[in-house]
């Protein structure tokens, strides 16, 4: 189990040369079971933690925090592939792990995890930031699987969820990692979702945008108006930072309450989308730009830390991170390699 450890850590590569927060990629190579995870039970932020340090790190000490989530995300189809592209925006500066996932009972999958979150924007800097990189699994933000299911989790301005129906109970980023692991289609994705109370991390509301190879893009959400914050699917192009369910409550470059806001970036997209004939990566290109946010102290779900392209079909990422548009490192999952 050692061992694994240290080959997971033997495996990270910076992939970027910033002067300050940069880009880096590792492959998991110890096993780790979700379930077990699960299992332990999750009552709150920090029994969330618990569990999942009792999985990966059971013997060492790792400043932990639970993250919060901005950002937008759309789908699109071409007859060629399907795209989902995605902009991570938090006003911290963070740099980023590209995760690689082979878990012996899921399917293959890359993912992106927010190194601020476990204090280890610099891996290299000591033997701690190092081993707080190895929670990369569990604290990813997006990502996307051998089956070209993507998902994402964006935050919402409503009183964060807690279910108690009796099911047991998936923290927000552990639901990224379930999704990954054992989702084979957007439909499959909501099944499961269905299976678990959400208890919502760090203190905020998240909803959650999954597509897959058929261009099934749907918006996983828990009703803010229903006393048991009932589970509710909607299918949509896009998504940010209102529930999509009450899109019609929601005006642009305003708080609109607990529905939520960010809908002048959703009007982006879509116009974006709307006004193209056919769909390239450069179409993704100009609608993750057009949506990305510049850094803003005030404001929680500003400064664009990365924008992706996640090919569903080609089983391919194209990343950029903090807006350097001109700068994209290629991925690809089938060779779990960087390809340009």
């Amino acid at each position: 189990m050692i061992d694994a450890r240290k080959h997971t850590l033997d495996s990270v590569k910076k992939l970027t040369d910033y002067s300050d927060f940069n880009l880096y990629k590792m492959d998991i190579c110890y096993d780790y079971s979700i379930d077990k995870i699960i299992d332990r039970g999750i009552f709150d932020d920090e029994s969330a933690l618990g569990a999942i340090l009792q999985e990966v790190l059971p013997d060492y000490p790792v400043n932990l925090k639970m993250p919060n989530f901005g950002c937008s995300a759309f789908t699109m189809k071409n007859p060629d592939s399907v795209m989902m592209g995605r902009n991570y925006d938090f006003k911290n500066d963070t740099s980023s792990m590209l995760v690689y996932c082979s878990p012996k009972d899921g399917y293959r999958s890359v993912a992106f995890a927010a190194l601020d979150n476990v204090g280890a924007n610099n891996p290299e800097l000591s033997d701690e930031t190092r081993l707080a990189t190895l929670l990369s699994p569990f604290i990813s933000l997006d990502g996307i699987n051998e089956k070209g299911v993507s998902i994402a989790v964006l935050t919402l301005d409503s009183k964060p969820v807690r279910q108690q129906s009796g099911k047991p109970v998936i923290a927000t980023t552990l639901a990224i990692r379930l999704i990954l692991d054992r989702a084979a289609s957007t439909e499959e994705a909501v099944t499961l979702f269905e299976k678990y109370d959400m208890f919502a991390s760090s203190g905020r509301d998240y909803h959650f945008y999954v597509t897959d190879a058929s261009g099934d893009g749907r918006v996983i959400e828990y009703d803010c108006n229903s006393d048991d914050r009932k589970l509710v699917v909607t299918k949509s192009p896009a998504v940010t930072n209102f529930f999509v369910m009450y899109k019609n409550f929601v005006k642009p470059y305003q708080k609109n309450g607990v529905y939520g806001h960010g809908r002048e970036r959703y009007d982006k997209i879509i116009n974006i989308l709307e006004k193209n004939n056919s769909y390239t990566k450069e179409t993704a290109w100009e609608a993750l730009v057009s949506a990305s946010q510049a850094p803003n102290p005030n404001d929680i779900t500003s400064n664009t830390q990365w924008s992706i392209v996640y090919d569903n079909t080609n089983l391919t990422a194209d990343i950029s991170i903090r807006r350097d548009w001109n700068t994209v490192t290629k991925y690809s999952l089938k060779e779990n390699e960087i390809t340009e």
